[in-house]
């Protein structure tokens, strides 16, 4: 058995940051994720926004994780080389009833700390001239802005693998080794691994995780699904965040851009017990579609170019520590009933914005636990960005190019993405192995073609790189594989 310091189950933001996190210190630190890449659970499915945090309720972890987290992604995307955008968001009130709904929300807003304005119909309708022209006024929220999610992620474990952390994926967690009430290890499909600390960062299954250890046995995770669509930004270009007025459950439809160009609208919010559920449903799209158009009347069907669905771990139960009431808030602590476990669960939204202020949570429980934690002399907290085809200009593409001709060679049209670009990808510190992973990490296959051109070329570049039969070549992982079998042969 291998034997580690601290070992996190999940490879989702929150794992990942925390994984950064504690790179810092002398330590031995394993990350495992379940599936072949990390961040394929609500890291890979949510709105991509970093809340200025007027939403949650006063006196909440939420509320407080998010104020914490908020200024610190301005030094965060900084380091990690990845875009991030402070553009502010607008709770957007369509007619006069709705209006009066914006002096409670400000008065939430000041309750969290946050820096809030009402705005009046016409100077919201300056800002952003797609917005309804019912619009009655906004409350905006300066220091809201946009992130790419999946960069977040692995940017952050990148850089906590040039630090000395560990990685697995396809790793599942199978259960813990224990000494009485003491963790001192766990199990999972590939094998045992000793340690003295577990992080539970497993998003929709946290409460799983807290069930081998033989607690918290009434905690439990209800996913909640959101659904969404993205347009095609050749067809509607916006650069705000529009929230409509909230409802008692969910912040409501939203429609935004992105830091990738493109239009986003949803999420609506249905229950699930199903775990693995990322389907979307006729009835779903219509809900957040005809949300959508109550802010933006002028969006239309044929804008759009995918459809797909996220969950949102939602947990509920009043069971760690007496008499606090976890209802749909964050749960950040140690566990009090076995020795060595940390959870971090039920973090759905803000959980995102909130990921580096619960990394630091974390090393401040450690801590309070009595764990010593000595810096390391060497620790870089730079992540060095890789270049980005066609968010270069003419002059900066030619020199790429005239340094490696792979730079000139385009894979995907609609993106611009390059073969240069997809292999520093496969040979990065957490190497990109299936197609969706080259996706996720290049924006590679979400233009109008959804990925028709470039596929054969993407499967092609991976086969060779990573020295393997095209059949073994997947979308997303084992049982995804896109070719059955060689039909003809092919002279060299």
């Amino acid at each position: 058995m291998k034997n580690y310091d601290i070992i996190i189950i999940g490879g989702g933001v929150i794992g990942c940051m925390t994984a950064r996190a504690l790179s810092r210190f002398d330590l031995k630190v394993l990350l495992i994720e379940q599936e072949s890449d990390i961040g394929m659970g609500a890291s890979s499915a949510n709105s991509a926004i970093i809340h200025a945090g007027h939403d949650p309720m006063p006196g909440s972890l939420k509320a407080e994780m998010n104020r914490i987290a908020n200024p610190m992604w301005d030094q965060i995307s900084t380091e990690l080389g990845i875009s991030f955008r402070r553009c502010g968001a607008y709770i957007v009130a369509i007619g006069e009833d709705e209006f009066g709904c914006l002096t409670a929300l400000k008065e939430r807003s000041d309750s969290n700390g946050v820096t809030s304005e009402i705005i009046s119909a016409e100077e919201m309708r300056r800002r952003e001239p797609l917005v309804n022209p019912a619009v009655s006024g906004a409350l905006f929220t300066p220091t809201a802005g946009m992130v790419d999610p999946f960069a977040a992620c692995v940017a952050s474990i990148e850089n906590a693998i040039q630090n000395g952390v560990e990685v697995l994926t396809e790793t599942a967690f199978t259960g813990f080794i224990m000494e009485g009430k003491t963790i001192t290890g766990i199990h999972t499909n590939q094998g045992d691994f000793a340690c003295r600390w577990v992080v539970n960062a497993a998003g929709t299954y946290s409460d799983e995780v807290m069930h081998a250890a033989e607690t918290c046995q009434d905690f439990k995770i209800t996913p909640r699904r959101g659904e969404y669509y993205l347009l095609d930004k050749a067809e509607i270009e916006m650069n705000n965040i529009l929230f409509p007025v909230p409802s008692a459950v969910s912040k409501g439809i939203l429609v935004l851009g992105s830091t990738h160009g493109n239009v986003l609208v949803g999420p609506n919010s249905q229950s699930t017990e199903d775990k693995e559920n990322k389907s979307v449903t006729s009835e779903g799209l219509a809900e957040i579609w005809q949300g959508a158009q109550k802010l933006v009347p002028s969006i239309s069907p044929r804008s759009v170019i995918a459809m797909f669905a996220g969950l949102r771990a939602t947990g509920n139960a009043a069971c760690l520590t007496p008499g606090v009431n976890y209802n749909n808030d964050f749960v950040i602590e140690r566990s009090v009933e076995v020795n060595g476990l940390i959870n971090l669960a039920g973090i759905e939204s803000p959980g995102l914005t909130a990921a580096p202020a619960i990394a630091q949570r974390v090393i401040e429980l450690l801590q309070d636990s009595g764990e010593t934690l000595i810096d390391k002399q060497n620790w870089n907290p730079i992540r060095p960005a890789r270049p980005h085809f066609n968010h270069m200009n003419r002059e900066e593409q030619a020199d790429l190019v005239a340094k490696d001709p792979r730079y000139g060679r385009i894979v995907c049209r609609c993106e611009m993405i390059t073969e240069g670009e997809i292999i520093a990808e496969i040979h990065a510190p957490l190497p990109a192995r299936t197609y969706d992973a080259i996706k996720r990490r290049t924006w590679l296959g979400t233009g109008r073609c959804l990925g028709s051109f470039d596929m054969p070329r993407v499967v092609d570049i991976l086969a060779h790189e990573l020295n393997l039969p095209a059949t073994a070549i997947s979308k997303k992982g084992a049982g995804s594989e896109f070719l059955q079998r060689q039909t003809k042969e092919v002279e060299a």
